[in-house]
């Protein structure tokens, strides 16, 4: 494990009597990376996260956060992390203000720090205008601003946000995670867990772990590589198309079809390779099914995903 890494991780394990629910896991995150960790419910994460904040000890294995031994020096790790669950978490019959001054207070902050560090991170997060108003009657997007100001009141090194844009519309997702940029571009690490595909694409690296075990982690193209994801002598074409399950059903028909995937207003073909795009699209049904474009594109992140599960399935 690196001295110089935010995150590190080496063959940590958590058993509940026989039963091992995260599985010699290893993982380096570099300082001011923001690291994706997605896997389905019940795969290992929130345990993960618990022995990395130091709140759960490790049956086995190393961990390092912040320079800290999550193991023997929890109580530092605490201190340098944040935390920012997917539930709102703070005290709704409270203003912005007070829950500012009360998380402030728990982290033991000085009287003045506190107040340098409530209006720091209050203009920060864009919560200030609101600073008078109860946190109950906030938006969705504007608690999960103030969860985030109340986590990064004691200026920590590294943070870890469950989920947090889970349950906000679209536009708040957007400007949060262009909060956690700016986080990242000041030195700060960022763990985050997360069910969207694009919010994951947005990371610098991102891990995906599967009944306990970490299965893949690295960059989006280093993940596209990997063995499973594309079967030998196939490819992968995007399918535009106004009539989205016929169209689905017409290509699933065909007897050089792998496997097809409904995104949106499109689906994902894989084919044989001796297959061109023009065939394609005509054998699915042309103009009849409103066959639009058909093109070549790479696996996306939720492809990889849906290629390791079902791969990690058959074993």
């Amino acid at each position: 494990m690196s001295a110089g890494s935010a995150i590190a991780a080496q063959g940590l394990t958590k058993r509940y009597g026989m039963r091992e629910v995260v599985r010699a896991l290893s993982l380096e995150i570099e300082r001011g990376a923001i690291f994706g960790f997605l896997g389905p419910n019940g795969s290992g994460k929130s345990t993960t996260i618990k022995m990395l904040c130091g709140l759960v000890r490790p049956s086995a294995g190393q961990g390092r956060v912040a320079g800290f031994d999550v193991a023997t020096q929890g109580e530092q790790v605490r201190q340098s992390i944040g935390y920012m669950s997917q539930s709102f978490a703070l005290y709704e019959d409270l203003t912005v203000a007070q829950n500012l001054e009360f998380y402030g207070r728990a982290y033991r902050l000085g009287s003045a720090q506190r107040e340098r560090r409530a209006q720091e991170v209050a203009r920060l997060t864009g919560v200030e205008p609101f600073l008078r108003q109860l946190a109950g009657t906030l938006s969705g997007g504007l608690k999960q601003r103030l969860a985030l100001a109340t986590a990064l009141l004691h200026e920590p090194r590294v943070l870890f946000l469950d989920e947090p844009t889970a349950g906000i519309d679209p536009v708040a997702r957007r400007e949060l995670w262009d909060l956690l940029y700016a986080l990242a571009q000041k030195g700060v690490t960022l763990f985050v867990t997360t069910h969207y595909m694009d919010e994951a694409e947005r990371c610098s690296r991102v891990g995906y772990i599967y009944d306990g075990d970490l299965i893949a982690c690295g960059t989006l193209e280093e993940l596209r590589l990997l063995p499973g994801v594309d079967e030998p002598g196939t490819l992968r074409y995007r399918v535009e198309t106004e009539r989205v399950m016929e169209a689905f059903a017409s290509s699933r028909s065909l007897p050089y079809v792998r496997d097809v995937t409904i995104f949106g207003r499109e689906l994902h073909v894989i084919v044989r390779d001796d297959i061109a795009a023009d065939r394609l699209g005509s054998d699915i049904g042309g103009a009849s099914k409103g066959i639009g474009e058909v093109s070549r594109i790479d696996a996306s992140l939720e492809d990889v995903f849906v290629a390791l599960t079902r791969g990690r399935a058959k074993t």
